[in-house]
C-alpha cells in the first residue's frame, strides 16, 4: 500500500508542475496569434523553407506538437541542396532576334553567305562586349541561332550574348561552375550549351529556360569539349589527367575511354568523316613529344598514329579545315603547322602560318565557315589573318593591349569576327 501511495503522490505532484509550467505558455501562445492574425501567413516551399524561422525556444516554455514538426521539417530542408537549375542566375535579357539592327536580322534571316570579299574585314569595333572580371578562355556562335554568342572566362561564369540587340546585349549569365570555365559548345540542335571547366565536370544548360540539364563529373580537370558533328547526344571531354572519354548527353553516360599515359589534354578535333579525332596533349615533362598530336579511331578506341608531331613545343589548338582534307595546330612555337588528315597524317615540311606569336597562352585559331582564311589571336594583342591557300599573311588588326586569345568567324555574315582578350574583353568587328 505504501508503494502505491507513493507512486499515485508522486504521479498527481508531476501532473500539478506540468500545469504550472502549462499555463504561462499558453497565454503567450494566444497572445502572439492575436497579433500575428492579422497578415497572411505565406506558403513555404522547399525554396522558401529557408525563411522558416528556426531560433532556440524560451527555456522552460511548452512546445507544441505543430511547432515541433515546423522546426523538425525547417531543420531537415535546409540540409537539402538546391535543384540543379538554381545556380543559374536570373534572365538578363531577351534571347530573341526581335529586336536586333534590321540590317543584321535581314543577313540572318535570308542566311546570306556572301564570300566575294572575304579577304577584306573592317577594322571597325561594332560591338563591345562588356561583363567578365577576368580572362575569357573561349567564344562561339551559335550556329541555329547566330545572333548568339556564348563566352566562357576564368571568373566562373558563362555569359550568352545578343550582339545585336538594341536593349539589352547581355541575354543570360551562367554561374554554375566552382571554379574556372575552360571551353564552351554550342548543340548542333536547339538552344543547349556544353562547358566545361576546372570544377571537375561538364555541364548542359538549355539557354533557352536557363535551366542546368545535365552534370557530368570526372576526376579531372575538364580542359576540353567536343561535340559530334553527327549526333549531339555525343561528346568528347579531355582533361588535366590526359584521360579522353566519349559522353552520351541522353544517359549521362561514359560511353568510351581513350587513355595512353598522356599528359594534360589540350584540344580535340573531330575529322571530317568523323570516324577519327585528333587529340592535343601536353608531353612536356614526359619529355615523349611524338605522343602531343594523336589520330584516334572512335568506335575502336585505338590511336592510328601518334607519331604525327615531333616537336618540343605544346599545341594548344588543333582545327579542321571545313573542306580540304587537312588540319593545322597552333604550336608554342609561335608558329600553326599544317597536317595532312589522311593516313600517315605526315607534316607539311615547306608551308605554315608564321607572323603572330604564342608565348605560352591558350591561344586558338579559326579557318572562316569557307575555307578560304585563317584567323588567330596572337600574344602582341593582334588578330592576324592568313591566306589558307598560300599561307601569307593578309593583314593583323590591333585590337587589345593583352593577348588576344580566340577568334571566331560569324557562320552566316562573311565579314563579322568576335574576339576575346586575356583581360577579359569581348569585341564584335564588321
Amino acid at each position: 500500500m505504501d508503494l502505491l501511495c507513493n507512486a499515485y503522490s508522486n504521479t498527481s505532484d508531476e501532473d500539478e508542475d506540468v500545469e504550472k509550467r502549462a499555463l504561462p505558455p499558453l497565454k503567450r501562445a494566444k497572445h502572439e496569434f492575436l497579433h500575428t492574425s492579422s497578415r497572411t501567413l505565406p506558403v513555404v516551399g522547399l525554396t522558401q523553407s529557408k525563411n522558416i524561422p528556426t531560433e532556440a525556444p524560451i527555456a522552460g516554455r511548452y512546445i507544441s506538437k505543430r511547432e515541433r514538426t515546423l522546426m523538425a521539417s525547417a531543420s531537415q530542408s535546409s540540409l537539402v541542396g538546391p535543384p540543379t537549375y538554381s545556380a543559374c542566375s536570373p534572365v538578363q535579357g531577351s534571347i530573341s532576334d526581335s529586336y536586333i539592327r534590321k540590317d543584321i536580322l535581314l543577313s540572318l534571316r535570308n542566311r546570306t553567305k556572301d564570300y566575294s570579299n572575304s579577304v577584306h574585314t573592317s577594322e571597325r569595333i561594332s560591338t563591345p562586349l562588356t561583363g567578365h572580371t577576368k580572362a575569357v578562355n573561349a567564344i562561339q556562335w551559335s550556329k541555329t541561332h547566330s545572333h548568339l554568342l556564348a563566352s566562357a572566362g576564368m571568373d566562373s561564369s558563362i555569359h550568352i550574348w545578343n550582339v545585336w540587340n538594341t536593349e539589352q546585349k547581355k541575354s543570360r549569365v551562367f554561374n554554375i561552375h566552382t571554379a574556372a570555365v575552360k571551353d564552351i559548345q554550342w548543340s548542333n540542335h536547339g538552344l543547349s550549351l556544353l562547358s566545361c571547366g576546372y570544377d571537375c565536370s561538364s555541364r548542359l544548360v538549355d539557354v533557352e529556360k536557363g535551366l542546368e540539364t545535365r552534370v557530368f563529373k570526372e576526376d579531372q580537370a575538364v580542359g576540353v569539349i567536343k561535340f559530334h558533328p553527327n549526333n549531339s547526344n555525343l561528346f568528347l571531354s579531355g582533361g588535366s589527367n590526359g584521360l579522353i572519354r566519349l559522353w552520351d548527353i541522353r544517359t549521362g553516360n561514359e560511353v568510351n575511354r581513350y587513355s595512353r599515359g598522356l599528359g594534360p589534354i589540350l584540344d580535340l578535333e573531330f575529322m571530317n568523316n568523323t570516324r577519327e579525332f585528333i587529340s592535343s596533349s601536353d608531353e612536356s615533362k614526359s619529355n615523349i613529344s611524338e605522343n602531343s598530336i594523336i589520330v584516334w579511331d572512335v568506335s575502336r578506341q585505338v590511336p592510328l598514329s601518334n607519331q604525327i608531331y615531333v616537336e618540343a613545343y605544346t599545341c594548344p589548338c588543333i582545327r579542321h579545315h571545313p573542306n580540304d582534307p587537312y588540319f593545322v595546330a597552333q604550336s608554342n612555337g609561335n608558329y600553326i603547322a599544317i597536317f595532312s588528315s589522311k593516313p600517315p597524317f605526315r607534316l607539311d615540311k615547306y608551308k605554315r602560318y608564321e607572323s603572330h606569336g604564342v608565348s605560352g597562352f591558350p591561344i586558338k585559331c579559326n579557318f572562316s565557315p569557307d575555307g578560304k582564311k585563317l584567323a588567330t589571336g596572337s600574344s602582341d594583342g593582334c588578330i592576324y589573318f592568313y591566306d589558307t591557300k598560300t599561307c601569307h599573311l593578309i593583314k593583323k588588326t590591333k585590337v587589345y593591349e593583352q593577348t588576344c586569345v580566340d577568334v571566331a568567324f560569324h557562320p552566316v555574315i562573311s565579314n563579322i569576327i568576335a574576339s576575346c582578350s586575356w583581360n577579359g574583353e569581348i569585341s564584335v568587328f564588321e
